[in-house]
């Protein structure tokens, strides 16, 4: 597996595994042992990088995560996130938390948290899930600052913030990445937050590479989705948006098709091609997936070919938004 370098310092695998799909919005559920088995399939295949996050579950997700690690700890990335309040939060329809803090108390009881789960006594990459706006960033970077030097945590990101947010964390304590979602389907991050974390030497990990399963060919304009999938809540995924939103599909399956290759590995190349520090972090339940996505770092595009597939892209105008209206607006603070 090649390898790629978040900020400056952080050295991970040029695929990371995402693996929130192992236990939230995306049922059905495998039972634990086969999440364990595909996670270390992933480690045996060259991946060193995780992403999880207190949210995901909440908690289940980190302790799966760190069950199936523990015997690999010293040779894995392990991502996390702080940033909601569950004691005295609301959650949205599809349970998912929308009630935020990052106050320092509440960052360090939710890291001591995470360091149990996880089995480990720090974290490589904590990601501040969610801006909270009643929390001044830099007092949130002042708290990694402070958990930096005690050794607790290595590095740390921040979670679909703004441009100007990412600037004001790294001066106060430098950024090693952003998460944010980002794909051929979606493509805001080009315009503002790219640009200003190649100006600071930030990294990026962009989650849903694959659209939610839209790029990988999955699924068609009658496609439908239990009420327990989180993307029957997201206005791309409705019935009238999907008919007109599979244009997306059909032409990375075209490009797919003109390659030899898999949609999945189209999807995932394209955006390992945009920038050296562009890591995304695909999720999967099946070692047949696992193995076809990590297959994109073989796939290489010319310049005349990414012009091509580009002014292809902006040609198909996406309708809906990304998420649901109570998950959009804790996005770009």
């Amino acid at each position: 597996m090649r390898q790629r370098m978040l900020g400056r310092g952080l050295e991970v695998s040029a695929l990371g595994y995402g693996c929130m799909g192992l236990t939230q919005s995306y049922p059905p559920y495998l039972p634990r042992r086969e999440s364990i088995a595909v996670i270390r399939k992933a480690i045996a295949m060259g991946v060193s990088f995780f992403d999880t996050a207190e949210a995901y579950g909440p908690c289940s997700n980190e302790s799966l995560l760190g069950e199936a690690l523990q015997p690999y700890r010293k040779d894995v990335v392990i991502a996390t996130k702080f940033g909601f309040d569950f004691a005295n939060g609301q959650n949205d329809a599809h349970d998912r938390p929308v009630t935020l803090s990052s106050r320092p108390d509440h960052i360090r009881n939710a890291l001591e948290g995470s360091l149990k789960r996880l089995r480990t006594d720090y974290i490589d990459l904590y990601y501040q899930h969610r801006v909270d706006p009643d929390t001044p960033i830099e007092e949130v970077a002042e708290t990694m600052a402070a958990l930096i030097r005690e050794g607790k945590i290595r590095h740390w990101g921040l979670s679909e913030a703004s441009a100007r947010t990412v600037r004001r964390a790294h001066a106060v304590c430098p950024l090693t990445a952003v998460q944010s979602e980002y794909s051929m389907w979606y493509r805001e991050p080009e315009k503002e937050l790219l640009p200003v974390l190649e100006e600071l030497g930030i990294g990026f990990v962009p989650f849903s590479p694959l659209g939610k399963g839209m790029l990988a060919g999955r699924f068609s304009k009658d496609s439908t989705f239990s009420p327990e999938d989180f993307r029957s809540a997201i206005p791309r995924f409705s019935p009238q948006n999907l008919k007109h939103n599979v244009a997306i599909a059909e032409l990375v399956r075209e490009l797919a098709i003109s390659r030899r290759t898999s949609p999945a590995r189209i999807a995932l190349a394209w955006l390992l091609a945009q920038k050296a520090w562009i890591v995304p972090i695909p999720g999967t339940k099946t070692v047949e997936r696992l193995e076809e996505n990590l297959g994109a770092v073989d796939i290489s595009f010319s310049r005349a070919e990414l012009d091509d597939i580009r002014q292809r892209l902006e040609r198909i105008t996406i309708i809906g938004a990304r998420y649901p209206k109570e998950q959009e607006m804790l996005t770009g603070r």
